[in-house]
């Protein structure tokens, strides 16, 4: 492994961290929040919508962003952009004016889609040149991530500091390590070539004045294999959301148990996914992705149906830990297999991930109707049924072989680039 490959590596694991790590800890602190503007539960709810609709607009225009200024661009602008928008809650929190909390949550929605395509795709690249899965390990950072980001905001809780200085410290940090990262974390990406109406050419050098960089963009929702591989991707975002939004009470609720042994069933499952998400690449490596991902299909299946049939919550926990196992691969897979060719990379992520977007702006509304009629633990059935679907577009995920524009990293000469 070079030098380079290395350090893009190790820089994109921590800024996969740090992704979590910044979304999480704030959210941590919502009853803080909810007291500084002054809004009820169903009020703070409304204005956390903001930002998913932030998250919608930006997954729906990555592509063309990506295209038009490239991976680097972005992810510089999502960075700074992730800065007035948590500037812009951290006035809110201090005065009160929802008016800031509206601006920051849908900017730091859009800068996500920012932050998450580039992260993905460099990660991809590295992949691509290591040649072995290790997609999932980056994925799993993120998860390690927001659970750090939940300590700290637990952290300056109990230390009684205000929601408003919390956000300010953690942004800091965050950007400055993001901006110390950024050069490493993005140079793999350089080399890559993007495929035009007019041949192959150097991706950052023109990428931002070719025009048809953007109408392959669009075209990438024209894309049969991409769409399914977005209801992948949709599939593995339902059933992590669902065990992020509704586990803990489908436990506490079903089982009649104490709150703190919801926490606890959401714990594991966590823990779980985040596990065999180091654990789980080499068999990728060793039976392909299409095999892998059926068999977290039928783990999902097989684990939400123990959870919600079991007569005691002794085996639901076998439930959870399936689920979370079943839960852990689908995502860096469908990724992984959209960034196959490195010259359409960046396009298909876009699209792929904003199934992943509407599954997490439409899953919490409509499982809860549901669950207001049969009952949360009832409700989770849904992520079984949509396990059925992605195991039977699974295929999808076979390696495909790269466009004749795009040269293998491997094989091209490295470009010469000025500092």
């Amino acid at each position: 492994m070079s030098h380079e490959v290395r350090a893009a590596r190790w820089s994109l694991l921590v800024q996969f961290a740090l992704f979590g790590l910044i979304m999480s800890s704030w959210l941590s602190r919502m009853p803080s929040i909810r007291e500084a503007l002054d809004v009820n539960a169903a009020q703070l709810g409304g204005l956390l919508v903001v930002g998913g609709l932030g998250s919608l607009t930006g997954a729906m225009t990555i592509g063309v962003i990506v295209a038009r200024f490239g991976g680097r661009r972005a992810l510089l602008a999502g960075t700074i952009g992730n800065v007035v928008g948590f500037g812009a809650i951290a006035i809110a929190t201090a005065t009160g004016d929802v008016r800031f909390f509206i601006v920051g949550a849908f900017v730091n929605g859009f800068c996500g889609a920012l932050v998450n395509v580039p992260i993905n795709t460099n990660a991809a690249e590295v992949e691509h040149r290591i040649d072995r899965a290790i997609l999932p390990h980056f994925h799993a950072c993120f998860s390690i991530g927001a659970a750090l980001g939940a300590l700290v905001g637990a952290g300056f809780a109990a230390l009684h500091v205000s929601i408003t200085v919390q956000i300010l410290a953690v942004l800091t940090a965050v950007t400055v390590t993001r901006l110390v990262l950024f050069r490493p974390a993005t140079a793999l990406t350089l080399q890559v070539p993007v495929t035009t109406e007019t041949g192959s050419i150097h991706a950052e050098a023109t990428k931002h004045r070719d025009r048809g960089a953007v109408r392959q963009a669009l075209g990438a929702w024209r894309e049969p294999r991409t769409l399914l591989l977005g209801v992948v991707l949709l599939a593995a975002s339902l059933a992590e959301g669902t065990a992020t939004t509704w586990l803990s009470l489908a436990v506490v609720d079903g089982f009649a148990t104490a709150e703190a042994a919801g926490a606890l069933a959401y714990g594991t499952f966590v823990g779980a996914m985040t596990v065999f998400r180091f654990l789980g690449t080499p068999l990728i490596d060793r039976f392909g992705r299409v095999a892998v991902l059926r068999v977290s299909g039928v783990a999902t299946f097989t684990g939400v149906l123990v959870f919600v049939f079991s007569p005691s919550l002794a085996t639901a926990w076998i439930g959870v830990l399936l689920w979370g196992c079943g839960a852990a691969l689908g995502n860096p897979i469908a990724i992984s297999a959209a960034s196959d060719d490195p010259a359409h990379a960046g396009p298909r992520v876009a699209v792929v991930t904003s199934f992943s977007t509407v599954s997490a702006l439409a899953a919490p509304p409509l499982l809860g109707l549901l669950a207001s009629e049969v009952g949360a633990r009832n409700a989770i059935l849904v992520v079984a049924a949509v396990a059925v679907v992605s195991f039977s577009v699974a295929s999808q995920a076979r390696r495909r072989p790269l466009s004749p524009a795009a040269v293998p990293p491997r094989a091209a000469p490295e470009p010469t680039r000025s500092s």
